[in-house]
C-alpha cells in the first residue's frame, strides 16, 4: 500500500514538472491583450497592444485582461485533466476492462 501512494506521489510531482514546461496562451480582442501561463496556471507574461493601452479605459481593460486570463486559465485547466487522466490509466493498467465491462 505504502508503494502505491508513494507511485502516486512520484507521478504527481512528473506531472507537475510536465504541466510547468507547457505553455498556454489567452488572447482577446484578437489579440491586443495576451496572456502567457504555464499549464500549472502561474501567469508568466502578460502583453498590452500599445495603441489599444492608450485609447482603452479603465473598465475595458480590465474586462479584456478577465476574458483573456480566463480562456488561459481554461487551456491551463484542460492539459492537466488530460495529462492526470493519462497518468491515473497508467497507474490502473488493465483494471479499467473488471468495471462496468463485459
Amino acid at each position: 500500500m505504502f508503494d502505491k501512494l508513494l507511485e502516486a506521489r512520484q507521478k504527481a510531482e512528473e506531472i507537475k514538472k510536465r504541466l510547468d514546461n507547457i505553455i498556454v496562451t489567452g488572447e482577446a480582442e484578437g489579440g491586443l491583450i495576451k496572456i502567457t501561463a504555464t499549464a500549472n496556471k502561474e501567469v508568466t507574461e502578460v502583453s498590452i497592444d500599445q495603441v489599444f493601452l492608450s485609447n482603452a479605459n479603465k473598465e475595458e481593460l480590465e474586462e479584456l485582461l478577465a476574458v483573456a486570463m480566463n480562456h488561459a486559465m481554461r487551456q491551463a485547466d484542460n492539459i492537466s485533466q488530460t495529462e492526470m487522466q493519462a497518468a491515473t490509466k497508467d497507474m490502473l493498467g488493465g483494471l479499467g476492462g473488471l468495471f462496468g465491462q463485459s
